[in-house]
């Protein structure tokens, strides 16, 4: 699939992806007066968790769901400008003009044996890049609402981005994603998700490369491989299957609605897929996102989250690709909120089982 690249008016790098058979976007102007980009945040090192924290005071000014004439997502006209400056496009991946990482880039310190003594009072750059892909011209829709060949070129996009990210100086791992629906907080309407490339391994990512790593030692075994051949063998909890995908809602799921779409065979990340298996991804994806907006008469607010590899060499021969796609709905009129357990101690209680609710979706028609 073509795509071309090209730089808007304060220098941020945009690229064009173009459906099976369709017309790239050869030429672009952006004419907008903008200003200089910010400068970074900075990240700051937790010396009790271990982890590192971003802080991005810039993001306050961001756009926050602006009318539908004044998206910054739809196309360009002669009356309006945009982030995108071309009157029709199919997928649009672009640096983020309030970026929480970025966008320069940079390797971190390591933490010391003292515990990261040494990192703490003196924060660091917020090295790394924040990207929007957008779906879509269509201000109105949603990922399900695509047809196949736009989600094959999404597909693309992903794949073309986390092989090129991955590259880039210092980047530790590369994270693309999707917040759908204003429940979920999202401050833009349009179709569109985001790519984000850290610094370092992010903190569910790393205690699960961990795990993965400490299993592969012992076992020989890859653990994810494990549990998708266990939830195939047990099937009450399996929602669909195709040739080169599963998906189930997990034993232990956390959410009321979760769902972790799993490739057959063991890949680190999208770039690792094959053709073939980019092909099924998009009907797999499309088809799991329709049963997720079938369970109600109002669109279902989600999480859509890519869990690639961090890419250093150890993890990235223990680690497999999923999806974990989650909603906090958990009935047509209530919303699962976060509270003490959740969000004090990371100690989640579920409001359904995992049976009940795979039963649910391959219930849906789609």
């Amino acid at each position: 699939m073509v795509h071309r690249r090209h730089r808007l008016a304060d220098g941020r790098e945009s690229l064009f992806f173009t459906d099976r058979g369709g017309r790239p976007v050869d030429s672009v102007h952006d004419a907008r007066p903008l200003d200089p980009r910010s400068g970074n945040g900075e990240v700051r090192f937790d010396r009790l968790t271990g982890e590192w924290v971003a802080v991005a005071a810039h993001r306050q000014a961001r756009t926050y769901l602006p009318p539908a004439d004044q998206c910054p997502l739809c196309p360009t006209t002669a009356d309006r400008f945009s982030e995108i400056p071309a009157g029709d496009f199919d997928v649009v991946v672009f640096e983020n003009r309030f970026p929480s990482l970025g966008p320069a880039l940079g390797t971190l310190p390591e933490p010391g044996e003292a515990g990261g003594r040494e990192l703490w009072g003196r924060p660091d750059p917020a090295f790394g890049r924040c990207e929007v892909v957008v779906f879509t011209p269509e201000h109105t829709g949603s990922f399900a609402s695509l047809s196949y060949n736009r989600a094959r070129t999404v597909v693309e996009a992903w794949a073309q981005r986390t092989e090129e990210l991955s590259a880039l100086e210092g980047i530790a791992h590369v994270f693309p994603f999707e917040n759908r629906g204003q429940d979920i907080g999202v401050t833009l309407h349009h179709p569109h998700g985001q790519i984000y490339a850290y610094p370092y391994a992010a903190p569910h990512a790393a205690r699960l490369a961990e795990r993965s790593r400490l299993h592969l030692a012992e076992h020989g075994r890859p653990l994810m491989g494990e549990l998708l051949r266990a939830e195939t063998e047990a099937g009450d909890r399996m929602v669909l299957a195709g040739e080169h995908f599963s998906a189930y809602v997990p034993y232990a799921a956390r959410w009321p609605l979760e769902v972790h779409l799993v490739p057959h065979r063991q890949v680190p990340d999208l770039a690792a897929l094959t053709g073939a298996e980019r092909d099924e991804l998009a009907a797999v994806y499309l088809d799991l996102l329709r049963r997720v907006d079938g369970l109600y008469e109002t669109p279902t607010p989600y999480i859509s989250a890519w869990h690639q590899t961090p890419v250093t060499a150890a993890d990235r021969e223990a680690g497999w690709l999923h999806l974990q796609l989650t909603s906090p709905r958990r009935a047509e009129d209530k919303l699962k909120f976060l509270a003490g357990s959740e969000a004090a101690m990371g100690a989640f209680v579920n409001d359904t089982t995992a049976e009940q609710t795979a039963a649910k979706l391959r219930e849906v028609r789609v």
